[in-house]
């Protein structure tokens, strides 16, 4: 799985410390390959630390709160099965890493393409002229981490669309420029 990287470079995308592509100044951003591919974009490393840290704090919580009702109420011994919930913790960890790897968009000249997923591989097809309200979202964790989502309207609720965890600059630079193209694709239905 190859994102954001061409083979020449003059067409090379650059990359910030967060992982975020960006294109060189005074340049616009490249949709596809000379070879015909799109070229991916992943998500920011930031989407993966908030996700981890809320499962240590709940699944934190529930161990240490198992324990503790399970020690009083039924004997030390019961207070085993807090060991439960910490299983999930450590299995839970490095599927969130994989989840989190497996979420890629691409910008097309006509379409939005949104892949995801480990084990069932997603992949949703947004074209611009479909979109009827492209939103950005960010709640108060995802604020805190400075992340925000891009939720995509079409007139068919199955084929809305939602890209997570995204720099709010590139969130709102996402919105902008996909409220653009749906504008100028649109106009001749």
């Amino acid at each position: 799985m190859e994102t954001g990287t061409l083979e020449d470079d003059d067409d090379i995308e650059r990359t910030d410390d967060s992982g975020t592509e960006r294109p060189d100044e005074g340049t616009e951003r490249r949709t596809e390959r000379r070879d015909g591919e799109p070229v991916w974009i992943g998500l920011p490393p930031g989407l993966l630390r908030m996700r981890r840290l809320l499962l240590v704090v709940w699944l934190g919580a529930l161990t240490i709160g198992t324990a503790a009702l399970l020690g009083w109420l039924a004997g030390p011994p019961w207070a085993a099965f807090a060991l439960l919930p910490l299983g999930l913790l450590l299995w839970g960890w490095p599927m969130l890493g994989r989840n989190w790897r497996s979420w890629r968009y691409a910008e097309r000249a006509d379409d939005l393409l949104i892949s995801r997923g480990v084990l069932w591989r997603e992949e949703t097809v947004v074209p611009y002229g479909r979109m009827q309200l492209v939103e950005v979202t960010s709640g108060p964790i995802e604020r805190h981490f400075g992340l925000a989502s891009v939720q995509l309207h079409t007139a068919a609720a199955a084929t809305d669309a939602r890209i997570p965890g995204l720099d709010p600059a590139e969130a709102e630079r996402l919105r902008d420029r996909l409220t653009e193209l749906g504008e100028a694709r649109s106009a001749g239905l």
